[in-house]
């Protein structure tokens, strides 16, 4: 029986052997890169772990509680072996919250069983909290400042965007009830833009024809008529022949308006009556570009 005994304690201690050897083996080391930090600051700490062949270790992730510590950033190394033995190296950048005046702080590395794990923690580094802001005095002294500090303005979104929705409907409110009339005087406003330029033009055109009553002059003259008559009747003016225009505008006179302007073309003659002719298609434009100021005014 005491046989026995021996040889169940001899395997016990096989068994464990190997396991108590290499947790002798792992060395762990932390430490801050700083012994003093403000609130919030970020501060680098560093975590080193040898070990030997076999051994599975494993370093905390953004997963472990780093209380009272806040993990901001995790920079590992490449491992390195030497003689059978592996460091392994990594830097914790951590952020203090906490109003301590000295902190014990320290991250322990894992060593990894295939049912189990064993955690390996390094001496504790303290670090201590740097203070910005003196001490408040028992009695504050103000000081006099009457300069103007401009605050800055934050632009509303919410308020420019319920304008601008309430702008676009009632926009449509207003076309939905007096898109008509709208369209109507936006036509007329248009049609009495247009007629200011032509007239601009054609006293320019007539007054160079009068002083110099030549074939480009001429022909500068009428191709502006023809083309303003064009805008206002919708017909092709340009195509037409003198005839098919007097037919038309029912206004058999206008062919011997158009001759006489016409004969400085062709025939290089100039004639007494010009100055009438140029009047006369003058007041065919006038009064073609009223009745439609008044057809638009009336259109339902």
């Amino acid at each position: 029986m005491a046989k026995k005994l021996k040889n169940i304690i001899t395997c016990l201690a096989i068994c464990f052997l190997p396991w108590s050897i290499q947790a002798q083996e792992i060395i762990v080391e932390g430490y801050f890169l700083q012994d003093s930090a403000k609130l919030g600051e970020r501060i680098p700490y560093v975590l080193k772990a040898k070990y030997g062949a076999g051994q599975n270790i494993v370093f905390p992730d953004s997963t472990y509680d780093y209380s009272p510590f806040v993990l901001l950033e995790k920079k590992t190394f490449m491992s390195s072996t030497k003689d059978g033995v592996t460091l392994d190296s990594a830097i914790y950048y951590v952020s203090n919250f906490s109003l301590e005046p000295v902190i014990e702080f320290t991250i322990p590395v894992f060593e990894v069983f295939k049912y189990d794990s064993l955690k390996h923690e390094p001496l504790e580094s303290s670090l201590t909290l740097k203070l910005i802001i003196d001490q408040i005095p028992d009695e504050l002294a103000f000081r006099d400042n009457n300069v103007y500090q401009p605050i800055p303005t934050v632009f509303n979104y919410p308020l420019w965007i319920s304008i601008l929705v309430g702008i676009v409907i009632l926009g449509f409110i207003l076309f939905f009830f007096f898109g008509n009339k709208l369209q109507k005087r936006w036509d007329i406003w248009m049609e009495k833009k247009r007629y200011k330029r032509f007239e601009k033009r054609w006293r320019a055109a007539e007054d160079a024809f009068k002083k110099q009553p030549d074939m480009d002059q001429a022909d500068e003259l009428l191709g502006l008529w023809k083309t303003y008559m064009e805008h206002l009747k919708a017909k092709p003016f340009r195509e037409w022949t003198t005839t098919e225009i007097a037919e038309f505008l029912e206004n058999k006179a206008i062919i011997k308006d158009f001759r006489d302007i016409e004969m400085i073309i062709y025939a290089g003659k100039t004639s007494d009556g010009l100055p009438q002719a140029c009047q006369n298609l003058w007041k065919i434009c006038s009064d073609s570009y009223q009745q439609k100021i008044t057809l638009t005014d009336e259109r339902q």
